[in-house]
């Protein structure tokens, strides 16, 4: 069967009344889950697994994977409004989303974020059902040492998302991959840094890092600053995005929505990395990288295009191979094995109707997704206009229930606090937050991955130098380091040479 009888096949599963209505429900449920903090897509799809118990798998796929995309689209609005993110694929739209909506272009940012999350869907989409059979062996080949490089590789653009001072943006990331190493060793078993509490031994959830460091710590700053007029903050703004915006944009989104993909489709990569990869290189591609973090359209469209881009890149190797891609479509994987579908080589002519009508219900979901949304963004940014003591209520009532949520434990509570309090000192002695999240998410990985290619190699480092693709995702991160300090020293010696002459 080729594709394109495949996607006929697929659009009458789809379409048909059944289809359809599953379609809708997941996004709907997916869009709201992912604006409550703490109910990710993987919460969702659990419950989901005995709702679709005994149901036609193809329809419970298309379900679960409205769901799974849904959220991806969602985690916008608590971001840009709220400057706390839903799930953690979101956590980047934070550093322009949000200062958009203190300036009263809240309608726009949002806007912006529906068409991005369209656009990074619509055309991974088309690479998943081209390109998917392709696409799962260059996953395949990726092993510990090629991880590891990617890992380092992401590691290494922390200067990026530094407000001007790369040595602060270095310490906050040290910081953030000290807090990684917390909790059971997954090689030895050995508990470290625990300091005898049993709380720890799992170590530290991301959503109470990124909670505290963003949500708590600007609920502070908004309670120090409570006398200051915020009436910008009430201007919602008009959503509407002239054409010098889309001439802006579209280079942004064609380019995230490649990178997304890509990401996407290497197992256990997931949408968290690549919406900070998509920030990182958008900032680095930009003529006026000073303007990012201060309200960039190109820094909320970029995050939200990449994430989208690599939720549906994740259906690459879970179709075509069996493998999660992320910790949802592990979830999914298990759903579809309950069901008696066994993903893999022999799924795309065993059950075409699964592997094809998920695609066409990806086609079918982003448009109901986008004529959802942006009707919608008037509504969502009216939670600007709540008065600022209700809202910072909510803002705290929402933290405390999203991370109780994960495991009922209060001990999670008090570190949501420490890391509101470190979140806000950091902001008083500019050190920016966004460096720790990073190093936090990517350092457990890269460990793991360096220890694994240790094990493989009896301990020789040759093997990141034997693998072609680690060897040159290295040279990239050697480099990426390198040239800012280079130009760093390069621009000091200006300013130096430019003050002699003065005197």
């Amino acid at each position: 069967m080729d594709v394109f009888q495949g996607l006929a096949q697929g659009f009458q599963v789809a379409l048909s009344f059944e289809g359809l209505l599953f379609v809708l429900i997941g996004v709907v449920v997916g869009t709201v889950i992912g604006m409550i903090p703490g109910l990710g897509p993987i919460t969702a799809i659990a419950v989901m697994i005995p709702i679709t118990y005994g149901m036609d798998p193809a329809i419970a796929l298309l379900l679960m994977a409205g769901v799974y995309y849904g959220a991806a689209y969602g985690g916008a609005a608590s971001s840009i409004l709220l400057n706390a993110p839903g799930v953690s694929e979101a956590v980047a739209t934070t550093f322009d989303g949000y200062p958009m909506a203190k300036q009263g272009k809240a309608g726009k940012a949002l806007a912006i974020a529906a068409i991005g999350s369209f656009v990074g869907g619509t055309i991974s989409i088309i690479f998943l059902s081209f390109l998917a059979p392709l696409l799962s062996k260059v996953a395949v080949s990726f092993g510990p040492p090629e991880y590891f490089a990617l890992m380092l590789m992401g590691l290494t653009a922390i200067a990026s998302l530094s407000d001007g001072s790369t040595v602060k943006a270095l310490i906050a990331g040290t910081i953030g991959l000290m807090i990684a190493t917390i909790g059971i060793d997954a090689q030895t078993g050995t508990p470290r840094f625990t300091f005898g509490n049993p709380h720890l031994l799992e170590g530290i959830d991301f959503l109470v890092i990124a909670l505290g460091l963003f949500a708590l710590a600007e609920v502070t700053a908004l309670i120090k600053n409570r006398k200051e007029k915020m009436d910008s903050m009430h201007n919602v703004g008009s959503l509407k995005l002239s054409k010098s915006d889309y001439k802006e944009l579209a280079p942004t989104m064609g380019r995230q929505s490649v990178l997304g993909f890509l990401v996407g489709i290497l197992p256990g990569a997931g949408g968290t990395i690549s919406s900070f990869l998509g920030y990182i290189s958008e900032k680095k591609f930009s003529k006026n990288p000073e303007e990012f973090g201060k309200g960039s359209m190109r820094g909320v469209a970029a995050p939200e295009t990449a994430n989208n881009a690599a939720s549906t890149g994740a259906f690459v190797p879970l179709l075509s191979l069996g493998i999660p891609g992320s910790g949802t479509t592990a979830v999914m994987l298990g759903a579809l094995i309950v069901l008696g579908i066994q993903p893999g080589p022999l799924l795309m002519t065993e059950h075409p109707d699964v592997f094809y009508g998920v695609i066409a219900s990806m086609y079918i979901g982003n448009i109901l997704l986008l004529i959802l949304n942006l009707p919608l963004i008037p509504y969502l940014a009216k939670i600007l206009l709540v008065p600022r003591q209700l809202l910072i209520s909510l803002v705290i009532v929402f933290c405390i229930i999203g991370v109780y949520a994960i495991s009922f434990s209060t001990f999670d509570l008090y570190l949501l606090l420490a890391f509101g309090i470190i979140g806000y000192l950091m902001r008083l002695i500019q050190f920016p937050a966004a460096p720790l999240l990073l190093a936090f998410i990517l350092g457990g990985m890269m460990e793991q991955a360096f220890r694994q290619s240790l094990t493989i190699s009896n301990g020789s480092l040759s093997i990141f130098a034997t693998s072609p693709i680690a060897a040159v995702m290295l040279a990239i991160a050697f480099l990426s380091f390198l040239v800012p300090i280079i130009k760093s020293r390069k621009s000091g010696k200006k300013e130096q040479a430019e003050n002699n002459k003065i005197a």
